[in-house]
């Protein structure tokens, strides 16, 4: 078989290939983003998943291993390692949780927010030269049908 089984589809030749095509380009789309904003962010030194522990951090210091790991959607296990070099990078620093022993809430360092505010910078002049060249109407229908599909995944759960 040369071709992918999709190509080889037609909107009407089956009654899901529609829904399959749109979750194949998303998935595409978002591949492609993701690649050009981790070309962009290792200019500054950091990966994606760095960047998301720093940017989330912005939004909210003193976060557990547990909390950060269940914001970003990733495992606890995923996150210590990460958290770990961060640390070790002068990023992210830990301090005691009053009242538990075990945990440590996670706080940006100077440097940290400043390589934050810098990937964000990165992130919004991306954001900036694509989506920001889309017509306002045709994003709002974008968002609605975002939000649209969210709701349908939530549902599943």
């Amino acid at each position: 078989m040369s071709e992918p089984l999709m190509s080889n589809l037609s909107a009407t030749s089956l009654p899901h290939a529609l829904p399959a095509k749109v979750w194949f380009r998303t998935l595409r789309v978002m591949a492609r983003a993701q690649l050009q904003v981790g070309i962009r962010l290792k200019i500054i030194g950091l990966s994606i998943p760095q960047f998301d522990v720093l940017s989330t951090l912005t939004e909210q210091e003193g976060l557990s291993q547990r909390a950060l790991a269940d914001r970003l959607y990733v495992t606890k296990g995923n996150v210590s390692g990460l958290v770990d070099r961060l640390e070790t990078a002068n990023l992210v620093e830990r301090r005691s949780i009053a009242g538990d022993k075990r945990s440590h809430g996670l706080y940006l360092t100077a440097l940290g927010r400043e390589a934050a505010y810098k990937g964000i910078a990165i992130q919004q002049t991306f954001i900036n030269e694509t989506l920001g060249q889309i017509h306002e109407a045709d994003l709002s229908e974008m968002d609605r049908l975002s939000a649209l599909w969210r709701d349908k995944l939530r549902a599943v759960n």
